[in-house]
């Protein structure tokens, strides 16, 4: 335990491996194959258990609940993994479950995400970088959300649902289809309304882009013809467009599974 900062309040089982410059507070315990990287900190009452590894630098706040067993009945107590990136914060009362072996092992979350107390990430979800988990948001087994991806509070994603890069969810949404990049959501359950113009400026798309994307989107999702028709045209007209093809890419990779649709829209399949 090199240069770590553990308080001797906290437990810390035979076969953790805690890196340079760790610091655990008061009451928190450390399972005996939980690996912390360098410069993590658990400010207080954390529990982290199972095949768990945390990145350099992430915060972890009291109360949270980190690599249990996953909330699926089918679990059987397989050994599975849980792996979380660098620079992450996990807030208050945060839960994180690791894999199943019905759903490939392993839950996986990226680098630079902000998970605000009480959310929750169920097993075998995917999680991108920089993606925000507001308060009292509950991601569904299985579920897979890509890089810049913002939940407001009180969102509930079903299992297998994808939300697609740089994505807007809104509070209180309940989401059940797939949602597009760049594509903003809202409600109960969650339709499209539009695309997620304040992240795209926030993150320096350029306006050329932003108005090619909005054109395509009126295209893709307009109340005339066929569905499947119109993401094929867009696939033509954009087909130098990267952005463009990132959504009918995303689209056409759902394979019947619903997509959200705004309310005038049919159902995407």
């Amino acid at each position: 335990m090199n240069n770590a900062n553990i308080h001797p309040t906290a437990i810390i089982a035979d076969g953790a491996k805690i890196a340079e410059g760790v610091r655990i507070g008061p009451y928190s315990i450390v399972g005996s194959q939980v690996e912390l990287g360098p410069g993590v900190e658990l400010i207080s009452h954390v529990c982290i258990e199972g095949k768990t590894t945390i990145g350099a630098n992430c915060r972890i706040f009291p109360f949270a609940s980190i690599g249990h067993q996953p909330q699926d009945l089918k679990y059987h107590g397989e050994e599975s993994i849980l792996q979380i990136g660098d620079n992450c914060i996990i807030r208050e009362n945060v839960t994180i479950n690791p894999g199943t072996e019905g759903g490939g092992m392993r839950t996986i979350i990226g680098n630079d995400c902000l998970f605000m107390a009480n959310s929750h990430v169920a097993h075998d979800c995917k999680v991108g970088n920089n993606v925000i988990l507001a308060n009292s948001v509950g991601l569904a087994g299985h579920a897979i959300v890509d890089d810049f991806v913002t939940f407001g509070g009180l969102c509930v994603v079903y299992q297998f649902v994808h939300v697609g890069a740089h994505a807007f969810v809104g509070a209180h949404s309940m989401v059940d289809g797939d949602i597009i990049p760049f594509g903003m959501a809202l409600g109960n359950r969650a339709k499209l309304a539009g695309l997620n113009l304040v992240g795209l400026k926030r993150r320096n798309f350029s306006r050329e882009d932003i108005q090619t994307l909005r054109t395509a989107y009126r295209m893709i999702f307009s109340s005339e013809g066929n569905f499947r028709e119109r993401v094929s045209d867009a696939a033509k007209i954009y087909k130098d467009n990267p952005l463009v093809q990132e959504v009918v890419g995303f689209i056409n990779a759902a394979k019947g599974r619903t997509i959200c649709m705004p309310r005038n829209g049919s159902n995407g399949n």
